[in-house]
């Protein structure tokens, strides 16, 4: 027995399958969380840099005090159809300064409906980066007091003998850090580029409304 735990294939496949079953699930269950937080980050970092496009041309229509239009669901498109919608409501017939607000807000409303789409799967990175570690800490506690049991058992305490069940373990605290740190990273970039998205578009609204309340319904239609 002791023979055949020194010469066990230590690579990371070899660590796996020896592994128990228990922190085989555990590893699994981190890569495939590790799989979907690189499929949402990529999601996300794309939709981003659509947003950051279509900020450019909203700030570029709110020095002209044109009103853009795009697709329904796209950022330039919302915006446009909330002021429209809003016009029709009946806003031409307050004064300039009550119409500027209320294309403001109703345009503000849009983006802000816009950018909390985006953010919709963050809270999964957070968790994740904040519990893959400890996730994987288990695996590594359950699968040490499996290799003490096994040294009991063979009544054994030589290196040899020890290290391989602790490799094993010792892996799934790596795969939980390999899961978490990436999610950790993401969850911040995204959250920092919707913020500074928000902030960049705020001025655009700001002189899209102000122009548009000042040249009259032509300014929506």
């Amino acid at each position: 027995m002791t023979e055949e735990i020194i010469g066990r294939d230590l690579s990371i496949l070899g660590l796996f399958q020896h592994a128990d079953i228990v922190v085989k699930s555990i590893i699994i269950g981190l890569l495939l969380a590790s799989v979907v937080c690189w499929a949402m980050a990529f999601e996300k970092f794309i939709r981003v840099w659509l947003v950051n496009r279509e900020i450019r041309v909203l700030e570029a229509n709110g020095k002209s005090g044109t009103l853009p239009s795009g697709r329904a669901n796209s950022l330039v498109g919302a915006v446009g159809d909330a002021a429209r919608t809003e016009w029709a409501e009946g806003a031409d017939a307050a004064s300039a300064g009550e119409v500027r607000d209320r294309l403001e807000v109703a345009m503000r409303a849009a983006v802000k409906r816009k950018l909390k789409s985006i953010e919709q799967g963050l809270p999964f990175l957070a968790t994740l980066g904040s519990a893959a570690p400890f996730i994987g800490l288990f695996g590594t506690v359950w699968g040490i007091m499996n290799s003490f049991t096994a040294i009991a058992q063979q009544k054994d305490t030589s290196l040899a003998v020890v290290a391989p069940g602790i490799a094993e373990a010792l892996f799934a605290t790596a795969v939980g850090l390999a899961a978490a740190i990436p999610a950790v990273i993401f969850y911040n970039q995204i959250t920092v580029a919707l913020g500074r998205a928000s902030e960049r578009v705020a001025p655009a609204i700001v002189g899209l409304a102000r122009t548009l309340s000042r040249r009259g319904v032509e300014g929506v239609n």
